[in-house]
């Protein structure tokens, strides 16, 4: 059973820094082939993909408000090729909200904001 397990985020005042970590347990022994990427779910607002990476860790995408700020990246030191790390830099109140972990096999399932492993979420809120 694939589980996604978040970590990081936290409180930070607008031009602050946080980094989320997420490890993936459970992935058949060709890890290889899973999209791993970054929601999130501000305050009566709707889910939205932020970030992703694609299962070489060679490509990624981003959402246009987190452009040139946020960097997703895989783990290079774990030979299992299943922790991604999201770093956030010059955060604004706007980026607040619950950030999810996700995994699919198929880059299409996060453009339908349907993937279909998900993380528990970790909250990052960050203040004027």
């Amino acid at each position: 059973q694939i589980k996604l397990a978040e970590s990081g985020g936290g409180s930070v005042q607008a031009g602050g820094s946080l980094n989320l970590w997420c490890v993936a347990s459970g992935f058949p022994s060709n890890s290889g082939v899973y999209w791993m990427g970054w929601f999130r779910q501000a305050p009566g607002k709707e889910r939205e993909m932020i970030a992703a990476i694609e299962p070489n860790g060679h490509v990624t995408t981003y959402a246009t408000p987190v452009k040139g700020r946020f960097t997703i990246s895989k783990d290079a030191t774990n030979i299992f090729n299943n922790t991604i790390l999201l770093q956030m830099n010059n955060l604004k109140p706007e980026d607040t909200g619950v950030y999810y972990c996700a995994a699919t096999q198929d880059y299409h399932s996060f453009l339908q904001k349907d993937p279909p492993y998900w993380g528990q979420g970790t909250q990052v809120t960050v203040s004027a």
